[in-house]
This record gives structure tokens, C-alpha cells and sequence, in this order.
């Protein structure tokens, strides 16, 4: 296979999160913390994409740090009692992979309890590697620590790793390390979005069903 080494963001590519979980959760910390604030769905997905989740709360809602570290305690526990639901084909997709002998790894910015909760729970192959929240800020991704440190660890050079993601932080990480790009387009239909992801990866797929044709096609 091209790609050996499946490099997978969690948040919306693996599992829908964003829309069922976090974006809610986020609205219930506005409304005890910045009552009369709020922001949509859409923007909140902007948002996050650029300039990214800690810059959009201190930009559009003047958080300083002791209340980023707050509102993260808060998510945390939110996320801790709600299940996010793999999105169709990407429990076969990732499987198909693994069997095949190749080897998955997550690089997130959710928490690495929440991830091994989500794939066990949403029955997906367990990750050889896991770089999530729990790694300190200036190694998280859009650093290229994490894809680095799988090459280490694992032995892959950077053209046997294809880096899947739904937000410029991952295209920003793998561009640093010469790694290939595929952009996960099914969370959304955001028309910026999909227009710097087609712009800047090697591939975009809107669909889960559009990267398993690429991935064969690889």
C-alpha cells in the first residue's frame, strides 16, 4: 500500500463531535459564563478552522487564561458523558486498513481518555499511537512533533503517512513534515473551507466513501 502509516485527526473526521457535542457543550459554558453571547453552528466551525478554538475565545469572547483553563475543565467534563457516533464506512475504512497491515494513528485535539473511549466504544481498531490534548500546548499539532515523533517511533518515512483532518492545523503540521494531506470534507459544507483544503491537499473528499476510493486508488 502508498500509505502504510493512516494518520487521523478524531474530532469530525473519525467521529461527528463537533455539531452533537462540542459546539452544545460550548453553548451551555456561553450561557452560565457570557450570558446574551452566542455565535452558530457555522461560525463556530469557521471558527475553530481559522484562527483556531483558543484564539476565536479570546478574540470573540475576551476569555483570559484562567478562564481558558476553566472552559476546558468544563468541556472536559461535558465530553466525559457523551458518546460521539463514527461516521458511516470509517469503522470499515479504518479496519480494512489495519488488516490489511497497516497501522492507524490519531493526532487530536481532544483529550486522549475521550479518544480510546470513543474508538473502543464505536468498535474501531485500537491506535498504535495517540497525540491529543494531553500533550503539552506547544507540541500539539500544528507542530509537527506528533508526525515526527510517529516516524520515530514507528519507523515510517514521510511518504508512507497520509495526515486525514477536517481543520488547517493538520494541513499546516503535515505540509512541515512532507507529509501527504487528504482533507475529511463529510463534517461540513462550508464553502471557505473546502475552498483552502482543495487549494492547499492533496486530495479533498467529501465523502468517508471518497477517501476509501482514494486510498484504493493510492
Amino acid at each position: 500500500m502508498k500509505y502504510p502509516c493512516l494518520v487521523m485527526d478524531h474530532d469530525d473526521t473519525v467521529v461527528n463531535s463537533t455539531a452533537t457535542i462540542h459546539y452544545p457543550c460550548f453553548l451551555e459554558y456561553l450561557k452560565l459564563y457570557r450570558p446574551g453571547r452566542t455565535m452558530s453552528l457555522e461560525e463556530y466551525f469557521l471558527t475553530n478552522f481559522d484562527p483556531g478554538f483558543i484564539p476565536m475565545c479570546r478574540k470573540y469572547f475576551d476569555m483570559t487564561d484562567e478562564e481558558l483553563i476553566h472552559e476546558q475543565e468544563f468541556w472536559r467534563e461535558y465530553v466525559r458523558g457523551h458518546i460521539p457516533k463514527v461516521y458511516d464506512g470509517m469503522r470499515e475504512l479504518l479496519w480494512r486498513h489495519v488488516e490489511a497491515g497497516g497501522t492507524v494513528c490519531v493526532v487530536s485535539h481532544s483529550m486522549n481518555e475521550h479518544i480510546r473511549r470513543d474508538w473502543k466504544e464505536n468498535g474501531l481498531p485500537e491506535p498504535a499511537l495517540i497525540f491529543g490534548w494531553d500533550d503539552p500546548a506547544e507540541l500539539r499539532k500544528p507542530n509537527p512533533y506528533p508526525l515526527l515523533a510517529i516516524m520515530e517511533k514507528l519507523g515510517f518515512r514521510p511518504e508512507e503517512l497520509l495526515m486525514v483532518d477536517d481543520l488547517k492545523p493538520g494541513c499546516d503540521m503535515a505540509r512541515q513534515c512532507g507529509v501527504d494531506f487528504v482533507a475529511a470534507g463529510w463534517s461540513n459544507d462550508l464553502q471557505p473551507i473546502e475552498d483552502f483544503m482543495r487549494k492547499n491537499c492533496v486530495h479533498y473528499a467529501p465523502t468517508v466513501e471518497a477517501l476509501a476510493t482514494f486510498l484504493q486508488q493510492a
